[in-house]
This record gives C-alpha cells, sequence and structure tokens, in this order.
C-alpha cells in the first residue's frame, strides 16, 4: 500500500503537486488551489508535533474504527467533514504555501518514518508510522485527485 515515506510514491506525490496551479479548479468541495495546499501542511504538521490538537468525544468513540475504514479503502470520500483547525480561509501566497508543502512532503520521504514524533492523533487515537504514511498519502492523493492531478 502506498505511503508518504516510500521514495517513489513520494516523488510522485510532488510530481503530482508540481502541477497544480494558483487558479486551477477542483473538481468538488469548495476550497481554493491555495487554501488547498495549506490545509494539506496541517495534518503533516500534527503527525510532527509543530501543530498540537486535543481529541475529542468523537475521536475517542469512532476514531479507530474511521481509521481502519480509510486504510482499508485507501481513500477518503468527496466532502469529508474537515476539523475546523484545518479549514483555511482567504487567499494565501499560494507560490510560498506551494513550496512549504512540498519541502515537508519532501522531507517526509527523506526522513522516512523518524519524522514522526506524535503518537496519537488527535482523533484517530494511537497509530503506527505505517498508518500515519498511509494516511497522509491518501489525504494528499485525495486532494490531488480533487484537483485533477
Amino acid at each position: 500500500m502506498a505511503n508518504i515515506f516510500d521514495k517513489e510514491a513520494n516523488a510522485k506525490l510532488l510530481e503530482r503537486l508540481g502541477k497544480l496551479e494558483a487558479d486551477t479548479k477542483p473538481l468538488w468541495g469548495k476550497m481554493t488551489a491555495p487554501q488547498m495546499v495549506v490545509h494539506c501542511q496541517k495534518p503533516l504538521d500534527v503527525a510532527v508535533g509543530k501543530l498540537v490538537l486535543s481529541g475529542g468525544l468523537l475521536g475517542f468513540l469512532f476514531g479507530k474504527m474511521a481509521k481502519n475504514s480509510f486504510i482499508k479503502n485507501r481513500s477518503f470520500s468527496k466532502n469529508s467533514p474537515t476539523a475546523p483547525e484545518f479549514k483555511i480561509s482567504g487567499t494565501p501566497d499560494f507560490e510560498a504555501e506551494k513550496e512549504t508543502l512540498m519541502s515537508i512532503i519532501e522531507a517526509f520521504g527523506n526522513v522516512g518514518p523518524d519524522v514522526i514524533t506524535n503518537k496519537k492523533h488527535p482523533f484517530f487515537g494511537m497509530m503506527t508510522e505505517e498508518e500515519w504514511g498511509i494516511l497522509h498519502y491518501i489525504h494528499l492523493d485525495h486532494h490531488l485527485l480533487q484537483f485533477g492531478l
């Protein structure tokens, strides 16, 4: 199963992201391309401990089941709910934020699972490095597909 730590899968994510333009229109959803590149940074920031979020009751009750479903199905559904901390408004600087996202993705590929410092996801609960890698790949793939890439 593809994950963000796999060199080949990582390179393909970067190649696809490289084709994204600020004015690329989504095939579904409300996010713009500039908002999407910032949105995609947030879960990666959680994994490395740069963004600390607390869990809630829904995650406690359903997080493990949701995590297992996403991993099994290898996808997120269109218009899936988004944590408020991951919702981006306004018009971010597309080029700067795209470069930031590309650097983060590249670091995950270069460093590998050791980049993960946070073992507990705020919604999914305790996660292995492999689960982090798979879910990050699925999330990035989902949004690249959203923008036709």
